[in-house]
């Protein structure tokens, strides 16, 4: 199996592995990766520090493709999502690789412990990409059900296509410590097939189903709107902030206007006065800022300075 390339495994990809350039050859590349012998601890341990001291790529190819079995064995247990296998097993190929190159041989347990956890890494996120994005969230909750839910329930013997059974719900729901509404909702997910939009709402009519799809997003004309009426409330800010002392300018912004405010003792120690000094001129500056901007207000001409007026208790204007 050559798999696709992917940052830091190039180095160790000197030797071409066995090729599966599809699902028709699985027979014939089970075969060929058996001619790759198993190692002996020492043998292992002696290549991964080859490998970990001197980057030689002749040491990591013969610990990859003696691991090519596992990769295979770990990648046909995911044989029910509806994913050809030579695609899983070329990703479990790439997690090997990264697997060999993270190895530390010096903690002295073997590599195929730690492989198997790169491996399943890599081909479940292969899974989680390739299938619907309509279908699947990427939360722990529904990766978890996405992996589990198939195995649990042959185990409870619920492998029809309906919906499982409220006492089998319940089962998995604190089996994997999910809701039961997860369960239910992961469940139909994966039973109800993919509809492409451009499929016919009916059989003998034009329309598609994307024609009916509804777009919540603001039209350009709200959002150009909101946009300029941003700016100009910021413009009227930046424009009553100038009407403030330096001090007050710099201690109002660092308290009032900052997404982390500084603290009454870090400005009392910044500018040698104390806390509540610190907090007299922030409020006197706060005050000297409203009526700059309700004066504006009241000229009636700026719009952007009756909506800010109107704001005193919003974030910029707390």
């Amino acid at each position: 199996m050559l798999p696709r390339r992917r940052k830091g495994s190039a180095g160790m990809a000197a030797a071409a592995l066995p090729i599966l350039a599809s699902d028709a050859g699985l027979s014939r590349y089970l075969a060929e990766i058996r001619n790759f012998p198993m190692l002996t601890a020492d043998e292992e341990f002696m290549l991964a520090k080859r490998w970990q001291e001197h980057q030689d790529a002749d040491a990591a190819h013969r610990l990859v493709t003696s691991h090519l079995r596992l990769v295979a064995k770990i990648a046909m247990g995911y044989r029910g999502y509806g994913l050809p296998v030579s695609d899983l097993i070329a990703e479990g190929n790439v997690g090997m690789m990264q697997a060999v190159k993270r190895f530390d041989p010096d903690r002295g347990f073997r590599l195929a412990t730690y492989a198997m956890w790169w491996i399943r890494a890599s081909i479940q996120e292969y899974i989680l990409h390739s299938w619907s994005l309509v279908k699947l969230g990427t939360t722990a909750a529904q990766k978890k059900l996405f992996f589990n839910l198939r195995r649990l329930k042959g185990k409870l013997k619920a492998i029809d296509d309906g919906d499982l059974k409220p006492d089998q719900v319940k089962q998995i729901a604190r089996t994997l410590h999910v809701t039961e509404d997860e369960v239910v909702s992961m469940n139909r997910r994966l039973a109800g097939p993919d509809h492409s939009l451009n499929a016919p709402v009916r059989e003998e009519g034009e329309g598609e189903w994307q024609d009916w799809l509804v777009d919540d997003a603001q039209s350009q004309e709200t959002r150009l709107g909101e946009d300029q009426e941003f700016a100009g409330r910021q413009a009227l800010l930046q424009r009553a902030l100038a009407t403030l002392e330096v001090r007050e300018r710099e201690i109002l912004i660092e308290r009032r206007l900052k997404e982390d405010p500084a603290t009454l003792e870090d400005l009392s120690a910044k500018y040698k006065v104390s806390r509540e000094r610190v907090r007299q001129i922030e409020v006197r500056a706060y005050e000297k800022l409203r009526h700059a901007v309700r004066r504006a207000a009241s000229q009636g001409h700026d719009r952007s300075a009756m909506n800010l007026a109107a704001q005193d208790r919003s974030r910029i204007m707390p």
